[in-house]
């Protein structure tokens, strides 16, 4: 079941008529970068995607239990059929678990999976700087 906040739009729609809209009429309401990378068309690895995105909602609509779709595809831009499904995107090293909702409409799946972390350093250690070798033994 896709959860929804309370009137959610998106550019003055509502997710209900996003779902039931062709592509070609979705398009107009994203930003033009990723209306540019639909209008020149799916990749091979984002037509396979779409593929494995279909099978997933006919395995949910069954009553089966969704596990993450894995991908590399990280410039797929979301689409309103992929919303409530949940996504494995690979960062570079491992497989990022992200749920696609309404608010991430329009964007790319690889904003979702940050590739790179924050850098947490620790306290020098004795010897790590030409400082702490000249310490008092008083």
């Amino acid at each position: 079941m896709i959860m929804l906040a309370e009137n959610f739009k998106y550019r003055g729609y509502s997710f209900e008529e996003l779902a039931k809209m062709d592509i070609n009429d979705f398009i107009k309401l994203i930003p033009s970068r990723q209306r540019k990378s639909i209008k020149k068309g799916f990749t091979e690895e984002e037509k396979k995607l779409l593929v494995k995105i279909r099978n997933m909602r006919e395995q949910l609509k069954a009553g089966k239990e969704a596990k993450p779709i894995k991908t590399h595809c990280r410039s797929m831009v979301v689409l309103p059929m992929m919303v409530g499904l949940k996504f494995g995107v690979y960062n570079g090293k491992e497989f990022v678990n992200v749920e696609i909702t309404p608010e991430m409409l329009g964007h790319y799946l690889g904003e979702f999976s940050q590739t790179r972390k924050k850098v947490q350093h620790s306290s020098p250690g004795v010897g790590a700087t030409r400082g702490s070798a000249f310490v008092s033994t008083k």
